[in-house]
């Protein structure tokens, strides 16, 4: 049975809405895309345009993809605002092995 924070994301996806969340002690602003398992863990494909990051320098002017497995995000909730994306999800991603939902993928 999936977790209530996977149901959350499979809704922003769905409904294409942003969530607001804290992954490895970060707050992010993020639009999930692709949403499923990777070695059995859930897992989701995101587009990171605001917020905290891990990485020296921080996020980049405009966003970043990001690959976060979902039993280490906290907090998340459905945000007003726009749907953003980054440039390439139209390519073949490894992040998910077995996917769920993908946002390309729905009309």
């Amino acid at each position: 049975m999936p977790s209530s924070t996977y149901a959350l994301f499979r809704q922003a996806i769905l409904n294409r809405q942003p969530v607001t969340c804290r992954y490895k002690g970060k707050r992010r602003e993020i639009c999930p895309h692709v949403l499923g398992t990777k070695r059995r863990r859930e897992k989701i494909l995101a587009w990171q345009f605001a917020g905290g990051s891990s990485k020296p320098g921080g996020l980049p002017p405009g966003g970043e993809w990001r690959c976060m497995f979902v039993d280490e995000i906290t907090l998340a909730t459905i945000t007003p605002g726009e749907w953003r994306t980054g440039d390439g999800h139209k390519w073949d991603q490894s992040c998910v092995d077995k996917v769920d939902i993908d946002v390309a993928k729905l009309r």
